[in-house]
């Protein structure tokens, strides 16, 4: 049995992480029992618990947004069970990571915004308290931003107390009743996005003429909504299988003495029509 521990299972991202793991654990007959920890310490602590006690062969975790202290996964390192984190994975924690490179993605995303003439880039994120992925997608907007000399502005930055449509909303329509409104929009994740596109639609502003945006993750929304959203694809289905594949192989070969690499996945730009300008 495989153990996964993840924040929740609604977010698009990772319901196709855990198809992705299923298909990689079914292949080699192993079943898969899912746990979320709803973005709770307490809960992921009490989770984690509970999939030791289940005797899982391995354990793939996504950390819940609250997740500081990692302590709780070293029963499993003490007793030989192989651990992948994945997403959003700690810094400190000595084991097998399958990520992005969320600095990367968050440059090119917003250089595709600069190539298309917006000048003031908004960016709409979450809290440091969230953890390193919002950090380094911040990062990679800051520096795009330096770059190509444009002005780095805090009014222009909203951090985010919850990642939720409502909240996002409301840092949308703070940033688009500025005296002088942002021309362009960065969001750390595609709900956020959808949320400034139709908080500039209610204000007459066209898309993506007056206001480029572009999101993060290429969830099914970002074709539902009108105009399509442009974003940065995150393989979440491939993450899922490879984390799987790792655990496997930790299992067949539980003695290797193998280095913990960080895997990085490659993003790509997906422009669409919230942001094609040229």
């Amino acid at each position: 049995t495989m153990g996964v521990l993840i924040p929740t299972v609604t977010q698009a991202f990772l319901s196709s992480l855990i198809s992705g793991i299923e298909i990689g654990a079914q292949k080699s007959g192993y079943n898969v029992i899912i746990m979320q920890s709803h973005d709770s310490y307490e809960e992921e602590v009490s989770m984690a618990k509970s999939l030791y006690g289940s005797r899982v062969s391995g354990i793939i975790c996504s950390l819940g947004m609250k997740t500081v202290d990692t302590s709780h996964f070293q029963q499993f390192v003490n007793n030989n069970i192989p651990i992948v984190f994945v997403d959003r994975v700690p810094k400190d924690f000595n084991t097998f990571r399958v990520i992005i490179d969320n600095y990367a993605a968050a440059f090119k995303a917003t250089t595709h915004l600069i190539e298309q003439g917006c000048t003031r880039i908004a960016h709409i994120t979450a809290g440091s308290e969230f953890g390193n992925l919002y950090n380094e997608r911040k990062r990679g907007y800051l520096d795009a931003l330096k770059k190509y000399n444009l002005p780095i502005e805090k009014e222009l930055i909203a951090d985010l107390k919850t990642v939720t449509y409502n909240e996002a909303l409301k840092a949308s329509n703070k940033l688009l009743d500025l005296k002088n409104r942002p021309d362009g929009l960065f969001a750390s994740g595609d709900i956020m996005a959808v949320s400034a596109i139709q908080s500039a639609k209610k204000r007459g502003l066209r898309i993506p003429e007056d206001f480029a945006v572009i999101g993060f993750n290429n969830d099914p929304i970002s074709e539902i909504i009108a105009p399509n959203l442009s974003t940065i694809t995150h393989p979440a289905a491939k993450m899922g299988q490879m984390s799987a594949e790792i655990i496997l192989k930790s299992i067949k070969f539980p003695n290797k003495d193998e280095v913990k690499e960080i895997t990085f996945l490659n993003t790509e730009v997906l422009v669409r029509e919230s942001s094609k300008r040229i």
